[in-house]
């Protein structure tokens, strides 16, 4: 928190009250939400605060292991160019 706070250039009290929630288990905070359920700093595709960004965003999806997570998060494929073989 502290870093995206810094990063957004506010303190770390304003970006709690503004930007974060109780998680469900009432064990901490978590990032609020868009109404349709995003995160609140994805632009597009792209992630606003993708230079602080935590951990579990980082993580992501290597690291997610919650039930139902792929029916979730399923990724889209996308065609990459083959890298060419160095010369000999």
């Amino acid at each position: 928190m502290a870093a995206i706070a810094k990063y957004r250039g506010m303190s770390e009290a304003t970006f709690i009250q503004n930007f974060t929630r109780l998680r469900p288990d009432r064990q901490g905070l978590a990032l609020i939400d868009k109404p349709n359920g995003e995160c609140y700093f994805l632009q597009g595709n792209d992630c606003s605060i993708n230079e602080v960004k935590p951990d579990q965003c980082r993580a992501f999806p290597n690291r997610w292991n919650f039930p139902g997570w792929r029916s979730i998060c399923e990724a889209i494929p996308r065609p990459i160019d083959p890298v060419p073989a160095p010369a000999s």
